[in-house]
């Protein structure tokens, strides 16, 4: 690995004990990273360097945690939590890798490359939010540490029940990204009081495919209607398992059960902050849970609603419609828009889903996590991003290798020539104002693309 974490001024946050700290992990990650490229390196001297990021980063932690509290951070409880995560499961596994595997290249390579990224979106995301007073909104119904905890132990084991998988919570603040071809799941409950209880379930398609067909004899490699009927079956089974959690569902009953698309799930993600938002890695494929709650029930109900007269009739329809859709998203690009505005995202959706796949996201990490799991062809970020900048975002694509060639055009409200300045002095593959109409920054994207196909 050839890669070095480079440490500049967009990292500082103006907090002398939490900067110099950040400063000292970017030098602790750079020397793993030189050991990483040794042929002769010893298994004892790795251990030592990762025992010393170790002992840095939970110092890091007390102090941080220390200085949040003398502030009076109103996301103080939730930064804890992300700290907590990163201390008590993401090391560990990370760690226990290494020694299973006798700290193998690829184990290493593992280990720096989850801690670069964590480190890098630690300094630039949500240590940026301390000291401007923001939080990180969308994860402020999560339900307690020790509720997540069980509820990803939980599913774990039901996932070992039905498929035989040893499965890996992987994230607990799954963002609603797309991951693969996925068949998206919805169970909504109505209890006594009127309350209403939604379940999301999202399974990739590889992951019912390459399991259900080792059950179910197939010689087909696509989910089937046989296979898709099944899997519903199993995610009810689960979710009246996990209700058996939950006293306020004793006396329920379900009012819809639902397939949606992946533009439907993500409109209904997106009404309520979730109280579990899970994201697996069983192995064979990526499996999501997100479960919330709301006292009202609204109205106006999307998706494919299922009852016994249409069940086969509705999955058959879902599931040609999905390998439609697939088939034309093979055929076009794929284009992220990162923007905070709603209003900018619906509109860059219309805009441009007729001709390209449109992925969404609303902040730099949601972004960066569209990236990883659903890699775009272009993206369109806009600049004057809260919490995260649009320029900071743009350091983070660059910073890794993987994605370093994706092209960035900035979308940008400002188009004063100091303004401009600092945008072309970041080196975007280019830039378009808001302030364009729809119609040219549909041609500027157009000819983007018609530039990079002639190259």
């Amino acid at each position: 690995m050839g890669n070095q974490l480079i440490w500049d001024k967009r990292h500082d946050i103006g907090v002398d004990i939490i900067d110099k700290e950040h400063r000292k992990l970017f030098r602790i990650l750079n020397k793993l990273f030189n050991l990483g490229q040794q042929e002769l390196k010893s298994q004892w001297v790795c251990q030592e360097a990762v025992k010393y990021f170790k002992d840095h980063a939970f110092q890091h932690f007390i102090d941080e945690e220390n200085y949040m509290a003398s502030i009076n951070y109103t996301g103080f409880e939730m930064h804890k939590r992300i700290h907590k995560n990163f201390r008590e499961t993401t090391l560990p596994a990370l760690e226990k890798e290494l020694d299973l595997s006798g700290y193998s290249e690829n184990s290493i390579n593992h280990f720096l490359g989850v801690c670069a990224g964590w480190l890098i979106g630690h300094t630039l995301i949500e240590d940026q939010a301390i000291v401007n007073g923001d939080i990180i909104k969308q994860w402020q119904n999560l339900l307690p540490e020790e509720e997540q905890v069980v509820m990803g132990q939980t599913i774990v084991s039901q996932l070992h029940n039905m498929f035989q998988l040893d499965s890996q919570l992987i994230s607990n603040c799954y963002g609603g990204e797309k991951f693969g071809d996925g068949i998206y799941y919805r169970l909504i409950y109505i209890t006594q009081e009127k309350k209403r209880w939604e379940f999301l379930l999202v399974f990739e398609e590889q992951l019912i495919s390459s399991t259900l067909s080792n059950v179910i004899e197939t010689k087909s490699k696509a989910v089937s209607v046989m296979l898709m009927n099944v899997t519903r079956y199993i995610a009810r089974q689960l979710v009246e398992h996990i209700k058996g959690h939950f006293s306020a569902l004793e006396q329920c009953e379900v009012k819809e059960e639902q397939l949606l698309t992946y533009e439907q799930f993500q409109k209904v993600f997106e009404k309520h902050s979730p109280q579990f938002s899970l994201l697996f890695d069983t192995g064979k494929g990526y499996f999501a849970y997100c479960m919330n709650t709301v006292d009202m029930l609204p109205n106006g109900e999307i998706g494919s609603s299922i009852i016994t007269e249409n069940a086969m009739a509705e999955v058959e329809k879902y599931l040609n419609e999905n390998k439609a859709r697939k088939n034309a998203a093979d055929q076009k690009k794929k284009v992220l828009v990162v923007d905070d505005s709603d209003f900018i995202l619906t509109m860059m959706q219309e805009l441009l889903s007729t001709n390209y796949e449109v992925i969404t996201a609303t902040s730099g990490l949601s972004a960066f996590r569209s990236i990883t799991l659903n890699r775009p062809d272009l993206i369109l970020l806009d600049y004057e991003m809260p919490v995260c900048k649009g320029s900071q975002i743009l350091e983070m694509i660059r910073s890794e290798d993987e994605f370093a060639d994706i092209p960035v055009i900035f979308l940008t409200s400002r188009v004063d020539k100091e303004s401009v300045k600092r945008v072309v002095e970041l080196k975007p593959q280019g830039y378009l104002s808001k302030s364009l109409s729809p119609e040219l920054i549909k041609k500027e994207v157009e000819r983007f693309f018609e530039k990079s196909e002639i190259k």
